[in-house]
């Protein structure tokens, strides 16, 4: 079980590689195997090791217990308490080496991120925040979620596009001039964000390694789309601007009509009219 687990990671990396042979050959990826114990579809997890986790595969969203990301269908389920892990990050081995995002270093396998004080550490890939496993560098600031190492510097995903995508920015041979993401707008959730994109190989499409992930996390083949978090900062700018609209519209309600109509002239940016002094 544990030699089919190392080639199953394997499997994801050099299904990322060019088809051509000589290409793979040359770009050999070293996956360790982490220490687990397995008893058939259970398994005694570091993470949790009061209770065997079983091997399940359910449609139901949940968050995975391990990287605190989303995820849907395979996972490993504590049948005791509510703990759940993908089965990548199940999986996750103590060290990535020559991964095709960051080839130059070896990456670790951490169980807790950063502490970076009020600051969250993000990840390079999707540019998300790490609360949970990741794999960082060593030597230089590199980190990524267990599910972004799953990702392929290039992928067909006729279901998405029909054409080749191949990640900006990644350690690919494209000649193509990487453009900051944020300039550009994703095919599949139709925003403008952070993080590394997809682009095509053949026309003008792009794909947001967010977005990318769910075909790795099992939330597209489970239907379930837009289930990120709303941003706590965007939530407080919203709820801040609907008080102060609700505060000047009671001041506003309260005050004499022609002085009413000045204030909100005055707020528009429009002079106001002189206001009448009775003699």
């Amino acid at each position: 079980m544990v030699q089919k687990n190392q080639s199953w990671w394997m499997q994801q990396v050099e299904a990322g590689g060019d088809n051509n042979k000589e290409k793979k050959e040359a770009r050999v990826v070293e996956f360790p195997v982490s220490p687990q114990l397995m008893y058939g579809e259970e398994m005694v997890h570091f993470s949790h090791p009061r209770h065997r986790l079983s091997r399940m595969c359910l449609p139901d969203l949940f968050t995975c217990s391990g990287c605190k990301e989303y995820g849907a269908g395979n996972r490993f389920s504590c049948q005791q308490c509510d703990f759940q892990l993908h089965d990548f990050c199940a999986f996750s081995p103590p060290a990535l080496k020559a991964h095709p995002f960051h080839s130059h270093h070896h990456l670790l396998f951490y169980s807790k991120p950063v502490k970076g004080g009020i600051m969250q550490s993000k990840c390079e890939i999707c540019a998300k925040p790490i609360k949970g496993f990741a794999f960082r560098c060593g030597v230089c600031s590199f980190q990524m979620h267990p599910c972004c190492a799953m990702l392929s510097s290039e992928m067909k995903v006729p279901s998405m596009h029909p054409h080749e995508l191949r990640m900006l920015g990644a350690a690919t041979s494209s000649s193509v001039v990487d453009q900051p993401s944020n300039l550009v707008v994703c095919g599949e959730c139709k925003r403008r964000r952070s993080g590394r994109v997809y682009r095509c190989t053949v026309c003008e499409y792009h794909v947001h390694a967010v977005c990318a992930k769910s075909l790795k996390n099992g939330l597209r083949d489970n239907g379930h789309k837009g289930t990120e978090k709303p941003s706590v900062l965007g939530t407080a700018a919203r709820l801040a601007s609907q008080v102060v609209v609700e505060f000047l519209g009671g001041i506003i309600e309260g005050l004499g009509e022609g002085v009413g109509e000045a204030f909100v002239q005055n707020i528009n940016g429009k002079a106001a009219p002189s206001p009448l002094h009775h003699r």
